[in-house]
Formats: C-alpha cells, sequence, structure tokens
C-alpha cells in the first residue's frame, strides 16, 4: 500500500530508519537485470570462467566471491550440470582470488600508513583497514575513538525525512554489534578500559535488568 504520493512509504522509511524506492515493473526489472549482469561479470573476472558458468552462479543466488569460497561444496555441486570436481575447481579459484585480493589490499593498506597492529582486533581485513586509512584512522588508538555509527552508518530525521548516511564499513557485511565489539577490542588495546570495567559495567545492566524484572512482577 503505497498511499497518496507515496505517504505511507516516507512513513515506513521514516520508522524503520530504511531507504525505500518505489520502482515501477520496468524499473524492478531493469535494477534486477544490472545487478545480475554485474555478478555475472565479477565471477568471469574472479573466477576465469565464461559467461554462462558466471550467469548459472549468479542465477543461483550466489552475490559475492566469499559466499563461493566458503559456502558447503554440495551447494554448488548440487547446481545441474556441476559435480564435485567442478565445486572443488570454483571454490579454489575463488580462495586464491579472496588470498591475492587480501594482499594486494595489505600493501595498499601499508602505504597508508596503517599500522599492522590494527590485525589484532578480530574481525577485520585488509579491506577494511583500507578503507579506515583513507579516512585517516591508522592507529588502535585512532579506530578506539570511533563510533558505530562511523563504521556501519546512521539516520537523521530533518523536516520530517530519514536521511541516511554511509558509514566507512557500508560495503562490508558488518553489523552493529560486531562494529562495537571491534571497538571495544580497540579500546582494551589502547588502554581506555580494562575487562574489570566491562566485567562492572555487565553486572551493573544485569543488575538493572533483574530490578526491572521485579517492578514488572
Amino acid at each position: 500500500a503505497i498511499g497518496r504520493r507515496g505517504q505511507n512509504v516516507r512513513l515506513a522509511s521514516q520508522l524503520t530508519g530504511w531507504d525505500i524506492d518505489i520502482l515501477t515493473e520496468q524499473e524492478e526489472s531493469e535494477r534486477r537485470q544490472k545487478e545480475f549482469n554485474e555478478r555475472t561479470r565479477l565471477f568471469m573476472e574472479s573466477l576465469d570462467v565464461d559467461e554462462m558458468v558466471g550467469q548459472v552462479l549468479a542465477s543461483e543466488g550466489f552475490a559475492q566471491v566469499e559466499e563461493l569460497a566458503y559456502v558447503d561444496p554440495s551447494e554448488i555441486s548440487s547446481i545441474d550440470g556441476f559435480d564435485e570436481e567442478t565445486a572443488e575447481e570454483i571454490q579454489n579459484r575463488a580462495r586464491e582470488y579472496l588470498e591475492k585480493l587480501e594482499a594486494e589490499m595489505d600493501e595498499k593498506r601499508r602505504e597508508l600508513g596503517v599500522e599492522d597492529e590494527l590485525y589484532q582486533i578480530q574481525g577485520l581485513n585488509a579491506q577494511m583497514l583500507v578503507a579506515l586509512g583513507e579516512d585517516g584512522i591508522k592507529s588502535i588508538e585512532d579506530f578506539a575513538g570511533c563510533a558505530a555509527d562511523d563504521l556501519v552508518g546512521w539516520t537523521e530525521k530533518k523536516n520530517g525525512e530519514t536521511k541516511r548516511f554511509e558509514g566507512l564499513f557500508q560495503k562490508f557485511d558488518i553489523s552493529r554489534t560486531e562494529a562495537e565489539s571491534m571497538i571495544v577490542q580497540a579500546r582494551l588495546l589502547a588502554g581506555w578500559i580494562t575487562e574489570e570495567d566491562l566485567a562492572r559495567e555487565a553486572e551493573q545492566l544485569a543488575a538493572e535488568g533483574a530490578e526491572d524484572d521485579e517492578a514488572v512482577a
């Protein structure tokens, strides 16, 4: 239900914080075709396969090389026309591509002056460190000063409309919880907080939760 002049869509966007686009059937068809072509081209270039194989992988719902590299082999071998040997070869090529990309990104990371110590933070990879470096974040202390919004983005309401701002990790599959965990790790490494601080905070939250439960009861 779109409503007059898209009123319902705008309301839903404001309530959820998501950007909601209204597309005609033709626009949606064009969007899907463009997405399909982009994924096909990605697989052709990264896996060194022909267009038909790239199209098959895209039509099966694969969107990223990472998915092909680490998915259960049976999800590839079960595709019509594929077998276990084909699945193994595709996964080997996917992993080789990712290793090469990681090495290239790590070289760029060093050129940007991003410190090696950031690799101590679980969840960060070379591509993410390049994104940080390009924004001037090059050390543990720099990263410790980030907020989750800086990494995954945020929304602001102005004049009744909600605007979405992208974060540094927008193109990566990182949740807000994961981003917050990374920042906490950085603050621990930087000495801004201690494990004891975290334990006390957890105890305090648990106590507050128990009080709330008693109040409801």
